[in-house]
């Protein structure tokens, strides 16, 4: 049985380029479920602004790959390179247990909870 993955990616910004970078990485993190991505996020430092975590599960590590060296990931590094520090250097880390606390936005059952009223329901 295979091991589910998460991916962490340090990113470091050059000099005035932060927001472009955290909209670049929104954007292709939101491409990584095109390859099999269980889920992403990326954080940004409070405390330096010009550093970032992108954060990505997957099944496999060979869906990683296909995503890490897929064409746009490749054009976002060769486009995009005067946005950030080099070398980008991620790490592979098998996940070995989760949670979440109640107020999640999720049931058991792992389902996310609205809090939008439904028809026919009063608030």
């Amino acid at each position: 049985m295979a091991v589910a993955g998460v991916v962490h990616i340090p990113w470091y910004a050059t000099g005035f380029r932060g927001d472009e970078l955290a909209e670049g990485l929104a954007e292709i993190s939101a491409l990584s479920v095109r390859y099999g991505s269980r889920s992403y996020v990326v954080y940004r430092a409070r405390d330096d602004r010009y550093k970032f975590l992108q954060v990505l599960e997957f099944e496999t590590k060979l869906d990683w790959e296909r995503y890490w060296e897929g064409p746009e990931l490749i054009e976002f590094r060769v486009n995009c390179s005067g946005w950030f520090q080099v070398p980008v250097v991620y790490g592979w880390q098998d996940v070995v247990v989760r949670g979440r606390g109640p107020g999640s936005g999720e049931d058991e059952r792992g389902e996310t909870r609205s809090s939008a009223v439904s028809e026919g329901e009063s608030a």
